[in-house]
């Protein structure tokens, strides 16, 4: 449908008694105070940015500009854009031309995007919505007011052969109430050879049932949202002008809100023996298995850095240290290849120059050998090459007196040092 130019042709056509029906041109007030009743509920309560994708002639865009919101309309029709431009006319709102499926707007722009009949008549509705959930800001809402346009009333059995349209009028058998003949006529969203009915029906759905039945969306929508309701507009006449016996509703889908960023904090020490620095080699840990890290653990609930890494350098290689023996020498924030950050506190410690009697000659012991398959002392000015590249940047960053550091993965990078690799360390200060 997107680049079917007769589509357009066929709206810009059509623009000009589009406002005839009752639920489009919302000429009689009942009609017009009952959508706008609706709106008000679909709506969040302070003002925001609301995206009204297929706008039309702008009636929904413009009760919404009424009731305080910032409000962007799109439709593919030049013809509809300049009529809706003309009846939000000094409201602020803006009106674009353009595809309801790829609107010519910015992601992450709007609380609100609001669409009435116009998902039904798209290919590739999964992506469609995915597409539109990336223009919501954290939080935002989807408003999708659709139906499935000619089937009876339930509660009225159809009569053989009737193809369910017993009790329904005429015009509500040929179609979609409250769309025009032209649109009832199944010319909608024709392909480029210009055959067929409404894009992805059936041969039979092109002559008897058309649009999304409440499940289905549902069944697209869901996936997508935190929550979301179903209201069902059908029974309420007066937003229609008229009694209708088919399936009509509102979907409001609500996205996740923000939430608030929380890392892990993890801590490192760096335990020199002169120019040496201990290194540890792991093992069936799942990660980095076979490479070399600095002893290392995660800041547990309730203990402050300095605890944490007193207790993982006990717990690891079975020296006690006091805390007037070590001291913060960096501070790095690291993102993994896999995009998950944390903020590392890497500590420095000599063995031999505690300066208290009895203590020299400790010695580090493999505490953990389920983790760690070796010990060893490496060269401070002379680092091995097979390390992880997380402690490899922070050992490099402590060498060139860095306090305060980022090390940023892009995704695709190796969780192994690469000497030939890009450098992603940066420093801050």
């Amino acid at each position: 449908m997107r680049d079917d130019t007769s589509t357009t042709a066929y709206w810009d056509a059509a623009a000009g008694d589009f406002d005839d029906e009752p639920d489009h041109g919302l000429r009689d007030p009942a009609v017009r105070e009952a959508w706008a009743a609706r709106l008000r509920g679909w709506l969040p309560e302070r003002p925001g940015d609301v995206l009204d994708l297929g706008c039309g002639t702008g009636s929904l865009a413009l009760l919404a500009a009424e009731a305080g919101h910032r409000v962007t309309g799109v439709d593919r029709s030049s013809r509809m854009a300049r009529l809706a431009r003309e009846k939000l006319a000094g409201t602020g709102a803006a009106v674009l031309v353009g595809d309801a499926a790829e609107p010519p707007v910015p992601e992450r722009s709007f609380d609100v995007v609001l669409v009435r009949h116009v998902l039904w008549l798209l290919p590739d509705r999964e992506a469609v919505l995915r597409r539109w959930v990336r223009l919501l800001r954290p939080g935002g809402r989807l408003v999708l007011i659709e139906g499935r346009w000619g089937e009876s009333d339930p509660a009225s059995p159809s009569a053989a052969g009737q193809s369910g349209s017993v009790g329904l009028s005429a015009a509500e058998r040929s179609g979609p109430v409250g769309l025009s003949a032209a649109e009832r006529s199944g010319s909608v969203g024709l392909s480029a050879a210009g055959q067929g009915g409404p894009v992805g029906l059936s041969a039979a759905g092109q002559t008897g049932l058309v649009g999304l039945s409440a499940a289905e969306l549902s069944g697209l929508v869901g996936p997508l949202a935190e929550r979301l309701s179903v209201e069902q507009l059908g029974p309420d006449a007066a937003l229609w002008g008229r009694v209708v016996r088919d399936e009509r509703y509102v979907l409001v889908a609500d996205l996740a809100p923000a939430r608030r960023h929380a890392e892990i904090v993890d801590v490192h020490l760096i335990l020199r023996r002169g120019a040496d620095v201990l290194l540890a080699r792991r093992a069936n840990t799942g990660y980095a298995d076979g490479l070399l890290h600095a002893p290392s653990g995660h800041v547990e609930d309730g203990e402050d850095v300095r605890a944490a890494l007193l207790r993982e350098t006990a717990e690891e290689i079975g020296i006690t240290l006091a805390p007037d023996e070590v001291r913060a020498v960096l501070v790095m924030q690291h993102k993994a290849p896999t995009g998950a950050a944390r903020t590392g506190w890497f500590f420095e410690a000599e063995l031999g120059k505690s300066g208290r009697p009895g203590e020299d000659g400790r010695e580090p012991v493999n505490r953990e050998p389920e983790k760690c398959s070796e010990l060893g002392w490496f060269p401070l000015d002379a680092l091995p090459d097979d390390m992880v590249a997380y402690c490899r940047a922070g050992l490099d960053a402590y060498r060139a007196g860095h306090r305060f550091t980022l090390h940023w993965h892009e995704p695709g990078d190796p969780i192994a040092y690469d000497p030939a690799g890009p450098d992603r360390l940066t420093p801050l200060g």
